[in-house]
């Protein structure tokens, strides 16, 4: 009679700022997440994501299907993280300077006229 293991090791690697990543890639669970729930097949995620083994992609996919809730708060806290680093930056004079330098560079260079 054939056995069955009954565990399997997941591929996820959790770094220092929380965020999970899959295998030994620099791909987040919630790159993959994103894509799946946009409808793409774990064969298309694998080709998104040359980093990741095709077998790994199916093992994101089946945890978050078996772990929808806990997985989606993650998702949330991530998105809630994000915009906290973004307002951070974004209101960082400095950033605020080097960026409205840049953009009167781009519009100064829009406005250039063209050399035949």
């Amino acid at each position: 009679m054939a056995t069955l293991e009954q565990t399997q090791t997941l591929p996820f690697r959790l770094t220092e700022d929380g965020t999970i990543r899959i295998g030994d890639s620099r791909v987040s669970l919630d790159s993959v997440i994103h894509h799946y729930k946009l409808g793409a097949a774990a064969e298309q995620i694998a080709q998104k994501f040359p980093a990741l083994d095709l077998a790994d992609v199916y093992a994101t996919i089946s945890y978050y299907l078996n772990n929808e809730e806990a997985i989606e708060e993650y998702l949330r806290q991530q998105e809630v993280n994000g915009n906290q680093i973004q307002k951070a930056i974004e209101s960082d004079p400095q950033y605020q300077r080097t960026s409205a330098n840049l953009r009167m560079r781009l519009l100064a260079r829009k406005s250039e006229p063209k050399e035949a």
